[in-house]
């Protein structure tokens, strides 16, 4: 691996080195990265990548962290979080630009503020545009995808733009999970201000009655199987308020795992693997996981290990 003094020749952003990952996630748990970076801008992240690549060094790119489970021994590899420098939104005409690490909530607002219709349905959905992108996250019967009109990439190490067309998107899908997400372009049509605040505030009312906002947790633990709820088929096994150390299924959402203060990444992978087998015993449906395990590959703990391989 290229020596950080080397890289700063080359990498003008922020470099950290065994850097804790918790107060990075949204679980509030799990160990540090060898290293952690919060690169400039495009160009800054396009450098990084291609030298992490030309080394062969394991990298991730973490969002907010809010669909991330860190094993608390670690993650041998490089977390790059991109909300500092990959965070502006232009508008101008009838085209919005957005960084890959602008978090979905300034977004739903600028786009609420600016008389834009579209985002608002994603009010109280955490993450940044990076990982909403790749997931073509969506709610209501609209997806991010409905307004797209060019994504900006990494791929094979090079900055690419290409118009929507040349991606697939589907539910909770598209083609770009290989892609290193740079920004978005989007056209919205014009909304009344009124009323997609009044969505807003609807929506956020929803979420918080419905969900453990109010506790740490990586938000959605599995994704929902076709004409499916994975949280009720959960609750439907009676999973409900299931606890293993100070890790819980919440008891107002069972596709929810909270940490109730002090949980371990091996108390979360308990309670996924419970779940897992529960639903799969009883309705004959495997559940795939929508949070994202990370350090886990490298035979940190063994026990962690072969829990991971049944979820994973």
């Amino acid at each position: 691996m290229i020596s950080v003094e080397q890289l700063k020749k080359y990498f003008r952003g922020h470099i950290g080195i065994g850097e804790p990952l918790a107060n990075l996630t949204t679980f509030r748990l799990g160990g540090a990265a060898d290293f952690y970076f919060e690169p400039m801008d495009s160009g800054d992240l396009a450098v990084l990548i291609n030298i992490l690549i030309e080394h062969g060094f394991p990298f991730d790119i973490i969002g907010n962290g809010s669909n991330v489970l860190v094993n608390d021994y670690g993650y041998r590899g490089a977390a790059i979080n991109l909300e500092r420098g990959l965070c502006d939104i232009g508008f101008g005409g009838d085209l919005l630009k957005a960084g890959a690490g602008t978090k979905l909530a300034s977004l739903v607002d600028f786009c609420i503020n600016n008389g834009l219709h579209g985002m608002e349905m994603l009010a109280g959905f955490p993450g940044t545009l990076g990982g909403a992108l790749i997931k073509n996250t969506g709610a209501y019967g609209g997806s991010i995808s409905d307004y797209l009109v060019e994504v900006e990439v990494i791929r094979r190490g090079e900055l690419k733009i290409f118009p929507r067309e040349a991606a697939v998107f589907g539910y909770q899908f598209s083609s770009l999970s290989d892609d290193i997400i740079v920004s978005g372009t989007f056209r919205f049509p014009d909304g009344d201000k009124t009323e997609m605040k009044r969505v807003r505030r609807e929506l956020l009312l929803r979420r918080s009655e419905s969900q453990p906002t109010e506790l740490p947790n990586a938000g959605l633990i599995f994704r929902n199987p076709a004409m499916n709820s994975a949280g009720r088929l959960i609750e439907n096994c009676g999973l409900r308020g299931l606890r293993i150390g100070n890790a819980e299924i919440s008891p107002r959402h069972g596709n929810f795992i909270v940490n109730l203060g002090g949980a371990s990444s091996i108390d979360v992978i308990r309670l996924i693997k419970t779940a897992r087998e529960k639903v799969q015993e009883k309705f004959g449906v495997t559940l795939e996981l929508e949070v994202k395990l990370l350090g886990f590959s490298e035979g940190l703990r063994d026990e962690a290990e072969t829990l991971v391989s049944s979820v994973a």
